[in-house]
C-alpha cells in the first residue's frame, strides 16, 4: 500500500465568474478556452515557479464530449502556454469531478510521484446539455429493482429525499432565500473579487441598418445566477417540476451553468525551492455509495468518513462549501448530521451561485481557500462536499495557511 510521504500545498486558486445555461453570459466561451483561461492565470499567480515543472493537469467534466471532449484536460493545458512536457487528464464523477480533480493532483504529490500538479474542472452546460448528446442507458438497469434508480432524473431523487426526510417545500423555498441574500450580500461585499479572473466574452448580433454583424466585447466578472429580491412569496408561485405533488422547483433547486477553475498544488520542496507563499494544505478525501434514488443524501455518508479519515470531527470544520442541487438534499444532509447552518455556505451555495457540474468541486475549493485565509481562519479547517449522480457523496478537506 502506497503511503504519504510528503504534504501537498495549494499555492494558487481562482475561477471564473459562473453564468447562466443555456442561455447566459458565458453561452458562447467553449469549456476548453474556460479551463486554459483559469491554468494560464492560476499560474500568474505563482510566477517564479517554473512552468515545465507542472507534471499534470486533472481536470473535472461530468459531460466529457463534444466541445468539452477529446480529452480537454490535455488540449486546455497546452492552450493555456504549458510545455508539451505537461501532462492531461479529463475525470469524470460527475457533480464531485472538480474535487476529485483536487484529490487525484494532491494524491500524486503526497505519495511522491510529483511535485508540482494543476488541478481543476470546466463544465459548459450551454454547449453540451445534461446527460449528453446521445443518451443510451443500458436495458438492464430497468431489469432490476434496486438499479431503476440509476436512470431517475436528478430531480425526482431530489423529491424521494424530500418525501423521506420530511423536508417541506417552505423550508426549501426558506433556504433559497438565504442562499441568494447570502450571494448577493457576498457580491455587493467584493468576496468574490480575488478568487475570479475576469475573462472576455464576444457576442456577434447581425446589424439590420449596415448588413453587417457587430462584434460586442464584454469583461465578465460576477456570477451571473445570485437573484435580489427572491422572497417567499415570489418562490410560492412556482410550480413543482418533477412531481405533480411534489415540492421541488427551479427556484429551490441548483441552476444549470457554465464556468471553470483551476488549483495549483506543490510538495513543500517547491515551495522553497521558488519561494511560494502556501494558500491551504490539502488534508484529505472520501466518497460514499447511497441508493442512487436518494442520491442526494450522499454527503452525510461522505462527511463522517472524510473526517475519520483525517482525525477530525465536525467541531474541526470552520468553513463547509455544501453544494446545494437542490434545497431538498442540502437540509436533509443539515439536519441528519446536525451542521451549523452559519458555517455551511456562508456566501451562498449552488441554488444562487450556479453548479457547472463538472467544474464546482474546482470553484469552490478557490471559494474555500480564499475565503478562509480573508476571514483569518489560517490553521483552521475546511470541507468541499456535494452529492453526485447515480448516489454516492463525496467530500474533501483542506487546512487554511
Amino acid at each position: 500500500m502506497t503511503k504519504q510521504v510528503q504534504e501537498a500545498y495549494i499555492v494558487a486558486a481562482t475561477r471564473t465568474p459562473v453564468g447562466k445555461a443555456p442561455r447566459g453570459m458565458m453561452r458562447f466561451i467553449r469549456p476548453d478556452d474556460m479551463l486554459a483561461h483559469v491554468i494560464r492565470e492560476a499560474m500568474a499567480q505563482v510566477p517564479t515557479l517554473d512552468p515545465a515543472l507542472v507534471e499534470d493537469v486533472i481536470a473535472g467534466c461530468a459531460f466529457p464530449e463534444a466541445e468539452q471532449g477529446l480529452n480537454m484536460a490535455r488540449i486546455s493545458a497546452l492552450l493555456a502556454g504549458l510545455p508539451h512536457t505537461t501532462g492531461g487528464l479529463t475525470i469524470n464523477r460527475y457533480c464531485s469531478s472538480g474535487i476529485n480533480a483536487v484529490q487525484v493532483a494532491a494524491d500524486r504529490i503526497r505519495t511522491g510521484e510529483a511535485d508540482v500538479m494543476i488541478a481543476g474542472g470546466a463544465e459548459s452546460m450551454s454547449l453540451v446539455p445534461m446527460m449528453g448528446n446521445k443518451v443510451s442507458l443500458n436495458p438492464e438497469i430497468f431489469a432490476k429493482d434496486e438499479n431503476v434508480g440509476i436512470a431517475y432524473g436528478m430531480g425526482l431523487t431530489a423529491e424521494k429525499v424530500a418525501q423521506q426526510w420530511g423536508v417541506s417545500r417552505e423550508d426549501q423555498d426558506a433556504f433559497a432565500v438565504e442562499s441568494n441574500r447570502r450571494a448577493i450580500a457576498a457580491i455587493e461585499g467584493g468576496e468574490f473579487k480575488q478568487e475570479i479572473s475576469p475573462l472576455e466574452a464576444l457576442y456577434r448580433t447581425p446589424n439590420l441598418a449596415t448588413g453587417e454583424v457587430d462584434i460586442i466585447k464584454k469583461l465578465l466578472d460576477t456570477d451571473e445566477g445570485p437573484r435580489a429580491g427572491t422572497s417567499m412569496e415570489g418562490l410560492a408561485k412556482l410550480k413543482t417540476v418533477f412531481a405533480a405533488k411534489g415540492s421541488v422547483t427551479a427556484g429551490n433547486s441548483s441552476q444549470m451553468s457554465d464556468g471553470a477553475g483551476a488549483v495549483v498544488i506543490v510538495s513543500e520542496k517547491i515551495l522553497k525551492q521558488f519561494n511560494l507563499v502556501p494558500l491551504a494544505r490539502y488534508v484529505g478525501f472520501a466518497v460514499k455509495g447511497v441508493p442512487p434514488e436518494i442520491m442526494g443524501i450522499g454527503p452525510k455518508e461522505a462527511i463522517p468518513a472524510a473526517l475519520k479519515a483525517a482525525g477530525l470531527t465536525l467541531a474541526d470544520i470552520a468553513w463547509m462549501e455544501l453544494n446545494e442541487a437542490f434545497a431538498a438534499q442540502a437540509l436533509a444532509v443539515i439536519r441528519d448530521l446536525g451542521l451549523d447552518t452559519k458555517l455551511v455556505n456562508p456566501l451562498g451555495g449552488a441554488i444562487a451561485l450556479g453548479h457547472p457540474l463538472g467544474a464546482t468541486g474546482a470553484i469552490r475549493t478557490a471559494t474555500l481557500v480564499h475565503g478562509m485565509r480573508r476571514h483569518g481562519m489560517q490553521g483552521k479547517h475546511g470541507m468541499v462536499t456535494m452529492c453526485i449522480g447515480t448516489g454516492m457523496g463525496a467530500a474533501g478537506i483542506i487546512q487554511s495557511l
